[in-house]
């Protein structure tokens, strides 16, 4: 009867806790959903104080060289599937959802890393700049930083023209209005500066899906116009792929610089 009682204890407590359905590059995966979502988190095996966090919008596991460098160093590393809706409005309700329940049920730090790898920029930056108190930095790589110029194709990229109906319906726009719109990352940088917010880019230079002149170049440089501190690293001879940094050294640098900075601020 006691063994009974103990196993019923794990079973529920498993029922609230989200239990482990796998490990992930040698550490604990939780699978879960909120908000109608399927998301997941990988857990360090030391946490580090005050639980800080890196937030990959986009492309779970893929080039995980900094996710993986980060959990040896206590981080969390979390993921909510919003395929398909391009950092658009419907898209920032379910972010802000998870984002409550990684800090209310799992006591993970209210201001998160933000990874943005490629159409993922426009969700890192559509939610830094609608939550930017929950922001500590962020870290996009060949980021999207404007839906005319990816999936658009309005610019010098390729485009694509099945995401960008999938995207036009996702934002609820037609395509005239999608010209006109004045909520990407390149013309709503505002709100981050003000929140003094730091950002790392790493593209390449030969990128024809995402030029970086389009995105990361024109984002680099109205930021700075407004006082924002962004470090922009240029890889010679890459396209859009392969992204990351074969040493993710210094995306791995500027991710616990940043998070430590933002939780001394926080201290009372």
């Amino acid at each position: 009867m006691r063994h009974f009682v103990l196993l019923l204890i794990v079973l529920m407590s498993g029922a609230f806790a989200g239990e482990p359905a796998k490990m992930w590059s040698g550490f604990e995966r939780l699978d879960f959903n909120v908000d109608g979502r399927t998301c997941l988190l990988i857990i360090p095996k030391t946490p580090a104080e005050g639980k800080p966090w890196i937030w990959r919008t986009e492309f779970f596991g893929h080039e995980p060289q900094g996710d993986i460098a980060l959990l040896q160093k206590g981080f969390h590393v979390a993921y909510m599937d919003l395929q398909n809706m391009y950092g658009a409005p419907v898209a920032m309700g379910h972010m802000e959802a998870f984002h409550a329940h990684l800090v209310s049920k799992h006591g993970l730090s209210a201001r998160t890393t933000l990874e943005g790898f490629s159409r993922g920029g426009l969700f890192a930056f559509n939610f830094a700049a609608k939550n930017p108190e929950k922001v500590a930095c962020i870290y996009v790589d060949a980021p999207v930083c404007d839906f005319k110029s990816w999936p658009g194709g309005k610019g010098k990229g390729k485009g694509s023209a099945g995401d960008w109906k999938n995207c036009l319906k996702a934002y609820g726009l037609t395509e005239e209005q999608a010209l006109a719109y004045k909520l990407n990352p390149v013309d709503n940088l505002e709100p981050l500066a003000k929140a003094k917010i730091p950002i790392l880019s790493v593209c390449g230079d030969i990128d024809d899906v995402v030029p970086v002149a389009e995105n990361s170049g024109l984002v680099e440089e109205r930021y700075k116009k407004l006082g924002g501190e962004m470090t922009l690293i240029v890889k010679p001879n890459n396209g859009h792929h392969p992204h990351s940094l074969k040493d993710p050294a210094q995306i791995v640098n500027f991710v616990v610089k940043h998070n430590t900075l933002a939780a001394n601020a926080a201290k009372p």
